[in-house]
């Protein structure tokens, strides 16, 4: 009687395992490039020639984001890392630096201020980062 009892409940454990959907596919480089130019046109007025800049520089700078992720090793269609180490930080500085002044250079400047806020919002937000397009909200008053 326990074999059947211990058989059932591995026949069970399995299944449950087996029904366990993976992880979300991330979106892809066309996805994202939609979502960040979609994101920056409902928040800015840009002209035809500054949004096509503006999808030049993204399309550049996720390509670059690609190369490395596929130079450390990893999939191309890995989710965004966790923030890359310090070596790789420096290239995906460098790169957010090119890209932000191609766009830079087709925006005014208020119209750049403004992009750089929205920017800071578009950026994936880390575990304990509060810093990732939220202001840190006030801690709780003392009683």
């Amino acid at each position: 009687m326990k074999k059947k009892i211990l058989t059932l409940f591995a026949l069970l454990m399995s299944m449950v395992a087996i029904a366990q959907p993976g992880p979300p596919k991330p979106p892809s480089q066309q996805e994202r490039l939609k979502q960040v130019t979609d994101k920056i046109g409902k928040e800015m007025t840009l002209t035809a020639t500054q949004k096509t800049a503006l999808e030049a520089a993204y399309s550049e700078f996720f390509d670059g984001m690609e190369k490395l992720r596929v130079k450390e090793g990893k999939p191309a269609v890995a989710p965004p890392p966790p923030p890359p180490p310090p070596v790789n930080r420096e290239a995906a500085e460098k790169l957010s630096k090119v890209r932000d002044e191609k766009i830079k250079q087709v925006l005014s400047e208020a119209q750049y201020r403004q992009y750089t806020t929205i920017e800071k919002g578009l950026r994936p937000r880390r575990p304990g980062d509060h810093t990732a397009g939220k202001p840190v909200p006030p801690p709780p008053p003392k009683q």
